[in-house]
């Protein structure tokens, strides 16, 4: 397979973004890409050369300041002073694979060529990808407007040769380690500095990451799901492709299948049943689940749209001799899926968390607490509260973040879409689901064990043999984090999205 991505406009996809974020990727802008950002650049210097015309951020000052006008001499401090001011990130760290990601959202809305930013600053961001000099970048700071202004300053300090990078896992002094690669930092041209900060490559980076868990995640609840309906001993009749093709929304018809997919062959599922009809975490999966899995690719659709569009201000048009000051820098559309997103991530947690609940209360035929000896063994009793602290703040979480606005920049900037906050917490909603469905897997695993001689379907059985060699059964009490950390490991590496 070839590890170069070539960055072209309009190219983006979710599995160009998981191939890019491997360790061997390396980026390269495609010809096209070069000759639209040097035709906007040439555009751009021509213009300022014979006009004296006001271009906001560009021989103005910024925000509220916009009015103030900057000489042709100071423009080049005008942009040094943006990147240098507007790093005021507080808070974590940003994670490594979401600074790549940053760099490469970057890269790829200024190839559409519609930013004035020279050949030389693009592939200086190529650079840094394609070496892994990640700069370093922290979560506080962005109201999702004008862009995420404070966070890509950070991303763009170490450009010129300020703030901190990691380069080979260790974190240094950006100058420090320019210097050591034989790397000029760049000294910033007229719009330059701008376009680096302005744009919402910081929520959308976030959101990229997240969907791409998000589709991991849903298989594995989708098996989990499966595990658990035959560790239950439920129906098969909830599946039946004929109930959703009535209905007909997408997700719950894909849902239904894969449960289907991985029962097929199932003794457990197919023996005589003595319920009429099962509690709703495992009749009604397939509609839960699926609209959630729905809200996925609606969130996907939105953030593709950005991904591929040209998020900062003021754009340059070259070919109809136009600079157009507006507010593609607003984070509205991120925003509002985001925390679509984590609503539905969160109600996949939700009924997970409910199935677990099922599998320990001692009906079926089970033992409660799934163990051979209660009172003096706990069994999975505290997994499930767990579980129940962990689905209860991911509600919190959910809270959306979209709908607050504060006035900024002196009432410049007055209404903002707080997508930088919907961005973080949906992370922790992502990270918050893999912990309950694997607190889910591993209690419909030791559920399995009492349902012994009879068997699961071929492909559960294969896992759970896999998994028992990581993760034995529980004859008695243990300390289950362990337990619980490997079995994230486990359906990390063992069950694809």
């Amino acid at each position: 397979m070839d590890k170069t991505y070539y960055i072209s406009a309009g190219t983006l996809t979710l599995e160009r973004i998981a191939r890019a974020l491997k360790d061997d990727c390396q980026l390269t802008l495609s010809e096209e890409s070069r000759r639209r950002i040097q035709h906007c650049r040439d555009y751009l210097t021509g213009k300022l050369q014979q006009s004296d015309e006001l271009f906001y951020g560009i021989n103005t000052g910024f925000g509220a300041l916009c009015n103030i006008q900057i000489s042709k001499e100071e423009t080049e401090a005008l942009q040094y002073n943006l990147v240098r001011s507007h790093a005021c990130g507080m808070g974590e760290e940003v994670p490594p694979q979401i600074v790549r990601l940053m760099l490469l959202l970057k890269v790829q809305s200024l190839s559409h060529g519609y930013s004035g930013v020279r050949l030389d600053l693009v592939e200086r961001l190529v650079e840094f990808f394609n070496l892994g000099i990640l700069p370093v970048v922290y979560e506080q700071g962005s109201l999702g407007a004008s862009g995420d202004l404070a966070p890509l300053a950070h991303l763009s300090l170490p450009l010129v040769g300020l703030g901190e990078v990691y380069y080979n896992n260790e974190k240094r002094q950006a100058a420090e380690v320019l210097s050591a690669l034989g790397i000029e930092p760049l000294r910033l041209q007229a719009k330059e500095g701008l376009a680096l900060l302005n744009g919402t490559q910081f929520s959308a980076a976030y959101a990229g990451w997240c969907l791409l868990e998000a589709h991991r995640l849903s298989g594995i609840a989708n098996l989990c799901a499966a595990a658990s309906v035959d560790a239950f001993d439920c129906r098969l009749s909830p599946f039946d492709e004929r109930l959703h093709a009535i209905r007909a929304h997408e997700g719950q018809q894909k849902v239904a299948g894969d449960i289907r997919q991985w029962l097929g062959g199932s003794g457990l599922a197919v023996r005589d049943k003595y319920y009429v009809q099962d509690p709703y975490a495992f009749r009604c999966a397939p509609q839960v689940h699926g609209a959630s899995w729905d809200a996925i690719k609606h969130t996907e659709r939105v953030f593709l749209t950005e991904a591929n569009g040209v998020t900062d201000n003021p754009n340059i048009f070259p070919d109809s001799d136009a600079i157009l000051s507006g507010g593609n820098f607003h984070a509205q559309p991120l925003a509002l899926v985001l925390d679509y997103l984590a609503i539905a991530l969160a109600e996949l947690g939700s009924i997970s968390e409910r199935r677990t609940y099922q599998l320990i209360s001692g009906a079926r035929g089970l033992p409660s607490f799934l163990t051979a000896h209660a009172g003096l063994n706990s069994g999975l009793m505290i997994p499930q509260y767990t579980a129940a602290s962990i689905v209860s703040q991911n509600k919190q979480l959910c809270t959306p973040a979209s709908v607050d606005s504060i006035v900024s920049s002196n009432g410049q900037e007055d209404h903002v879409s707080m997508a930088a906050n919907a961005a973080t917490k949906c992370r922790r909603v992502v990270q918050n689901l893999e912990r309950i469905l694997a607190i889910e897997w591993m209690t419909a695993a030791q559920a399995m064990e009492f349902r012994r001689p009879s068997q699961s379907s071929p492909a559960i059985e294969d896992l759970l043999r896999q998994y028992r060699g990581v993760v034995p059964a529980l004859e008695e009490d243990r300390v289950l984090r362990e337990d619980m950390e490997r079995t994230v490991g486990f359906l990390r590496e063992n069950v694809p999205g």
